[in-house]
């Protein structure tokens, strides 16, 4: 399997995975306030960007060599603000597993545990040129 540890918007956003396997991946986002909107909170395009990252990242975990992905739909609740300074941990999980469409669920929580939001992104298996 690929390195999927570091990755070069990953490394920008400061995005960290923690674990990697086909059935789930893990990560943690640290707060910064470049990641922040007003008030001083993870902004939502930055929860969606963090979760579309695992999402990728879980796919290229369950592919056969060559093979490639790209999103093509996202859903994103949200139910509760990040505020900076805490570090957000998501968890990716599968909800469907195919040859053509992979689709995934990301939980992301705050530092109290509570749940921040929910995204669900399906990923387009793409062959081998």
């Amino acid at each position: 399997m690929a390195d999927l540890t570091h990755l070069p918007f990953a490394d920008l956003i400061g995005l960290r995975i923690v674990s990697v396997t086909p059935e789930k991946v893990t990560a943690e986002l640290p707060v910064t306030p470049e990641l922040c909107t007003r008030p001083a909170v993870l902004h939502g395009g930055a929860v969606m960007a963090f979760a579309d990252t695992l999402g990728a990242v879980a796919t290229v975990a369950n592919l056969a060599e060559g093979f490639s992905t790209t999103t093509i739909e996202s859903k994103t609740n949200f139910f509760a603000a990040i505020p900076a300074g805490e570090t957000a941990r998501a968890e990716c999980t599968p909800l469907h597993r195919g040859k053509t469409t992979m689709v995934w669920q990301t939980r992301i929580t705050r530092a109290d545990g509570k749940l921040a939001a929910v995204v669900t992104q399906t990923q387009l298996v793409l062959s081998p040129r």
